[in-house]
């Protein structure tokens, strides 16, 4: 799961000319689901998120959570975040999650975000959708929870410390050969493979 987070004075996503979630101070979640997630990366993200601390207090530092601040959060699914443009000149969606696979992530998201207490808005699952904000700072962070270990590929580059056997098949599977990757894996530092 991939989600770029931005701090907002107000954001707002449009979707057919009508207005379908809007927030005023907070964070907008742009959320990429990839192959292999799962509700485990949702509850995860939601805890995180539900408690960071971005607002600045008195003293101008990043110490206050959206509890503090009264903020929301508005979540908008992005499919293309878990694209790559890595090669060729065309991206690839090749490690984006199906869209029946992904939405039920990102409605867990969005409940796990409720559970914590957080007032949410959302978007519109695979709505073309315009998406405004002010970015506050600007404030932006990019979150990463990798699938659960021996579940899904990842594009080359994703995983710190490939070899050149990976980087020639351009992409790196736990477990699972296919589509253009090596089912073997590094092992250690001492350049060894399995």
């Amino acid at each position: 799961m991939r989600i770029v987070v931005q701090r907002v004075r107000r954001a707002s996503v449009v979707v057919g000319g009508e207005v379908a979630g809007r927030i005023g101070q907070g964070l907008l979640l742009l959320v990429g689901v990839e192959t292999g997630d799962g509700r485990e990366q949702a509850e995860r993200a939601a805890a995180r998120f539900a408690t960071l601390r971005v607002f600045e207090d008195e003293q101008g530092h990043m110490n206050r959570g959206l509890d503090e601040v009264g903020g929301e959060i508005l979540v908008v699914s992005q499919f293309t975040l878990a694209g790559s443009i890595r090669r060729g000149r065309r991206p690839d969606f090749i490690g984006a999650a199906r869209p029946e696979d992904a939405e039920p992530i990102v409605d867990a998201l969005v409940a796990a975000l409720r559970a914590h207490g957080v007032k949410v808005a959302t978007g519109v699952f695979r709505a073309e959708m315009q998406v405004e904000l002010v970015n506050d700072g600007p404030v932006t962070f990019v979150w990463e929870d990798g699938a659960v270990p021996g579940t899904a590929c990842r594009p080359y580059g994703m995983i710190p410390g490939l070899g050149p056997v990976e980087a020639a098949a351009g992409a790196w599977c736990r477990g699972r050969p296919g589509r253009g990757a090596v089912g073997r894996r590094r092992l250690g530092g001492g350049g060894r493979w399995r």
